[in-house]
């Protein structure tokens, strides 16, 4: 197997609803306010109404749930959802709460599993793709996704 650059997202995320402590840990929901997707045979502009439905746990390490759609600049709509693992290191922290300095892909573990879905033929490949990205937090908060296509050859 290898890993193909596909495309690169960056989500920018609004104030987070805080759900508490519960019994798998901290839940909160980060809306995503904004955002872009670009490469080469995808891109477009991130759709309001996603949001990452995060579980901060005591380990460190957060698990992501996230659900957002894009549309891309030739007119279709794009759902995409992924599960994750970020680990929430200080530099992370600062970021997400605010700060002026980042992450740096590979800093600290930050992998995402997404899955695309559309309806408009000429995305039909998006529905038959396994994805995998990697992602860093940059001020704003922002966070920023390298994804890439599992290819057989």
């Amino acid at each position: 197997m290898k890993l193909i650059p596909e495309f690169s997202y960056t989500a920018e995320l609004g104030a987070p609803q805080i759900v508490g402590p519960g019994p798998y840990g901290l839940r909160q929901v980060l809306p995503v306010t904004g955002g872009t997707v670009t490469g080469d045979r995808l891109s477009g502009q991130a759709a309001i109404g996603g949001g990452d439905w995060l579980l901060a746990g005591e380990d460190g390490f957060g698990r992501l749930d996230v659900r957002a759609q894009f549309d891309t600049d030739d007119g279709a709509v794009i759902y995409m959802s992924y599960q994750g693992l970020v680990e929430v290191t200080d530099a992370a922290a600062a970021a997400l709460a605010g700060g002026d300095s980042g992450t740096e892909f590979g800093d600290h573990y930050f992998v995402t599993t997404p899955r695309l879905e559309s309806g408009d033929p000429r995305y039909n490949w998006v529905n038959q793709t396994i994805f995998v990205g990697q992602g860093r937090v940059t001020p704003g908060p922002v966070i920023e996704f390298q994804v890439f296509r599992v290819a057989l050859r």
